[in-house]
């Protein structure tokens, strides 16, 4: 089980982009990457096209999971992710304040 999932906050830990929080928009598992909203945002000159004009764009590229921390929504605290089983089901709680995560 991934510890990130699409919707939790997260804050930016490293780089150009350090001290930004951001929702986790897509999750790219096998390569440890997250596409954070408002983070790592670069401008794209593109050609016209059948589909596009021609212009600059704003793209968001994908962040390396080592350069973030979750944000816990209870305790509102940078924390890692811990698992607890309940029954059959594995559920995320945050390592802090002991609070569930979103699921």
């Amino acid at each position: 089980m991934f510890k990130f999932k699409v919707a939790d906050e997260v804050l930016v830990t490293v780089g150009r982009d350090k001290g930004r929080k951001g929702k986790v928009e897509k999750v790219f598992a096998r390569e440890n990457k997250l596409v954070v909203a408002g983070v790592n945002v670069y401008k794209r000159h593109k050609k016209v096209t059948k589909n596009q004009a021609a212009g600059i764009y704003e793209i968001t590229r994908p962040v390396d999971v080592a350069k973030l921390v979750l944000i816990c929504p209870k305790c509102q605290k940078q924390t890692r992710v811990g698992f607890v089983l309940e029954g059959k089901v594995k559920k995320r709680i945050c390592k802090k304040c002991g609070g569930r995560l979103a699921s």
